[in-house]
């Protein structure tokens, strides 16, 4: 094995019989190197737009929610927080509840969210940090305030410096009888910020205190869910299964990935795909390298012969061909890895590519991750070894021929 792979890498570092087979493997070792690198970087781009989405996301979302296993609301049981709280691992909770509105400002009336959150919101969720006009406000002693996302805001033109003009909550009322009923229930509140976190929180989220939530559903004492902060040193899984023991059967809790689990399943799916397209174009490249190798073998025709005539056999010439076109992966592979590294950092630090104006970022995000090479760098090898058996078995033929003539 080892003089197989040592006449191998003669055979790739040695001047051809032709100076066109030495263009052609050269091109065939750049091709998989554009090749690997594209690959890796685009790998790298689905890794930076999730890590971003999921950053953003998680300024709304807690690290762990409490919620029914099937309706909407449960009610709030004293006993039940006051273990939580006491649970090593978690350093907050906050009450919400959640329901469909009808708001209006001066614009026509437009549907959205009413999340109804008590003052612990913002310890649970880093919301407002999130704030780009106004400030995060929900009550004070001078009124009732709503908190909207930029979306809600844009749509109903929403202004948080104009005092005069109030945001109008319309709630149906349950069961309604007609007659001198109203059919909705009303509040006014007064706008005090906008949030932007992403475009589907921002389109359908306003803010309000709890309390107000709760008068227009009808739903005293009842929450929609229980958002807890942990202390990021703590065992999540361990943490979960505590919960899980003092909320008994009727309630589920769940972490960040479960909270957006279908959004993150579609994440990785399109990275995948991406992979998959990507690979198809190292398929293509890869038949290059089979060009090359059949020529590298009919130059070393009478190597083959002299080869066969010192004894080798036909599985020895086999390897050598093998070797050589996994040797051209190879070189290929790490260049590809270092140029895709060196994209990527310079992506990084330098930012070469941009976004469109009025994305989030100016750049595209980016980030390289271990387990997307080591991926790449098997996938390439497997389909260089598959590339080099034609025309290593090809080898195997030539030396008979040769001798017989």
């Amino acid at each position: 094995m080892r003089l197989a792979s040592s006449i191998a890498r003669r055979y790739l570092f040695s001047s051809k019989g032709t100076h066109f087979i030495n263009i052609i493997s050269g091109m065939t070792v750049l091709g998989l190197s554009i090749g690997s690198a594209a690959v890796i970087l685009v790998l790298s781009v689905f890794n930076g737009f999730e890590e971003l989405i999921a950053s953003m996301i998680n300024n709304f979302n807690p690290d762990m929610k409490v919620m029914p296993q099937s309706g909407k609301y449960f009610t709030e049981d004293s006993v039940m927080l006051r273990e939580l709280r006491e649970l090593d691992g978690i350093e907050a909770i906050s009450l919400t509840l959640e329901e469909t509105a009808i708001f209006e400002y001066e614009q026509p009336p437009n549907a959205g969210i009413m999340k109804g959150v008590d003052e612990n919101f913002v310890r649970v969720n880093p919301i407002d940090s999130t704030i780009i006009e106004g400030t995060f406000k929900l009550e004070d002693d001078k009124g009732i305030y709503a908190v909207l996302g930029a979306g809600m805001a844009r749509n109903l033109s929403v202004d948080v410096l104009n005092v005069f003009e109030s945001l109008s909550i319309y709630m149906p009322v349950r069961q309604y009888r007609g007659g001198l009923q109203q059919p909705y229930q009303t509040r006014y509140v007064k706008p005090s910020g906008v949030f932007s976190i992403q475009q589907d929180i921002d389109n359908q989220y306003v803010l309000v205190p709890l309390g107000i939530a709760r008068a227009l559903v009808n739903r005293p004492g009842e929450v929609s869910s229980i958002e807890i902060k942990t202390s990021p040193d703590f065992d999540e899984d361990k943490l979960q299964a505590e919960i899980s023991d003092i909320i008994g059967p009727d309630l589920i809790v769940r972490n960040r990935y479960q909270q957006d689990e279908a959004f993150l399943k579609l994440m990785n799916l399109e990275k995948w795909m991406a992979f998959l397209i990507a690979t198809l174009m190292i398929l293509l490249i890869s038949f290059n390298l089979i060009g090359c190798l059949w020529m590298i073998v009919l130059d070393k025709q009478k190597d083959i012969a002299i080869l066969r005539a010192m004894g080798s056999t036909s599985s020895f010439i086999r390897n050598v061909f093998i070797r050589l076109g996994l040797y051209f992966t190879l070189s290929g592979l790490l260049s590809g890895i270092v140029l895709g590294i060196l994209l990527y950092l310079a992506q990084q630090h330098f930012g070469i590519i941009n976004m469109s104006q009025g994305f989030v970022v100016d750049t595209y995000p980016i980030k390289l991750k271990v387990t997307d090479v080591l991926v790449v760098a098997l996938t390439v090898l497997l389909i260089g070894g598959i590339a080099s058996l034609p025309a290593a078995q090809r080898a195997t033929k030539l030396g008979y021929a040769i001798r017989e003539n």
